[in-house]
């Protein structure tokens, strides 16, 4: 995924992306509607309660909360409103007649997952893009297949909930995202772009804005060699974050220049890390021009891309780490 306007793209030699010859999830994420999944019930029958003890001894530290009830015909009208999402591990025509009455607002509702016994299947029927697509991958560490029906993810594409969380953010509209999800669909809803304030916005309701979350996180921009391999720019990210007092659990996103945002290696390594990518165009990178000495202006006529684009997708817009390269291939820098 990208941000900005332009996406053009070229092969690349150096390891800044520029020239330069010197040295991307769980529940417990914002979901679209700016809620936090992270209190989860599993109901389940008697019979089955050694399959709910298993998943709550896989998963359970992925959530603040994670509760196990014995299933009873009014179980979940009884604790309605008290979890982000249920995991029902039953058949899905029972959670389905038990729910259906309840269900009100998909921005309000919690989300559904049904998983049958031998954890076979685990299915979303409700909050796909509110926490239960989530909870079905996180099943898929125990062997269950996710059986997603929204649309973007049965056609394996990524939509704009998605990706607020790959961006750490969340979105703000959530109506909206009936419009720009189907553009996601047809490939033409076009990269996020970033806005600065203060400023007053106003959009209309095929519009959708993404609010980041939290104050207080970094960016890794990253140039590379063409070809990179994903292990090279895994363990260029953990490496400059060991000099820093942050872990990859702060980083917000990994920020890159458009020349370089279908580089296979570095996309590979954000999504093995569940982070998302933001490429900055040319122009933008202009105004964010880094300190370290480069010789991508001369060259190519970009700025060196490490630091500029950490600096430009910073909160801040600040420079915490210049640019170091690791294994002659990758570049990184750490914005703020």
């Amino acid at each position: 995924m990208s941000t900005d306007t332009n996406d053009t793209t070229d092969g690349s030699t150096d390891a800044d992306g520029d020239g330069s010859s010197d040295g991307g999830g769980h529940c417990s994420t914002p979901d679209s509607d700016g809620e936090v999944a992270e209190e989860i019930a599993v109901i389940s029958f008697e019979r089955k309660w050694e399959t709910a003890e298993e998943i709550e001894a896989e998963i359970g530290d992925r959530y603040e909360t994670i509760d196990l009830i014995e299933y009873h015909g009014d179980v979940f009208e009884e604790y309605w409103g008290e979890y982000d999402c249920f995991v029902g591990l039953m058949a899905s025509g029972i959670a389905m007649r038990k729910t259906a009455p309840l269900l009100d607002d998909k921005w309000d509702d919690p989300a559904i997952v049904v998983v049958d016994e031998e954890l076979t299947w685990a299915i979303p029927i409700t909050g796909g893009h509110h926490g239960a697509n989530q909870v079905a991958d996180d099943l898929a560490t125990m062997g269950a297949v996710p059986a997603m029906t929204t649309a973007s993810e049965a056609a394996d594409k990524q939509g704009v909930e998605k990706q607020a969380k790959a961006l750490d953010a969340h979105v703000v509209n959530g109506d909206s995202t009936v419009a720009t999800n189907l553009a996601v669909l047809d490939d033409e809803l076009g990269p996020v772009e970033r806005l600065d304030g203060p400023r007053a916005v106003m959009v209309d309701d095929d519009v959708t804005v993404l609010k980041r979350n939290g104050d207080d996180g970094v960016v890794l921009g990253t140039g590379s060699v063409s070809g990179a391999k994903p292990e090279q720019f895994e363990t260029a990210w953990r490496n400059v974050l060991e000099g820093t007092e942050y872990d990859l659990e702060d980083v917000d996103f990994v920020a890159t220049g458009t020349r370089k945002d279908d580089e296979e290696g570095l996309l590979e390594a954000a999504a093995d890390l569940d982070l998302g990518v933001v490429a900055f165009e040319k122009e933008t990178l202009e105004g964010f021009e880094g300190p370290s000495p480069s010789r991508s202006k001369e060259l190519i006529g970009w700025p060196g891309i490490a630091e500029a684009s950490a600096i430009a997708g910073g909160r801040e817009h600040e420079l915490i780490g210049e640019k170091e390269r690791y294994d002659e291939a990758v570049t990184v820098a750490v914005g703020r």
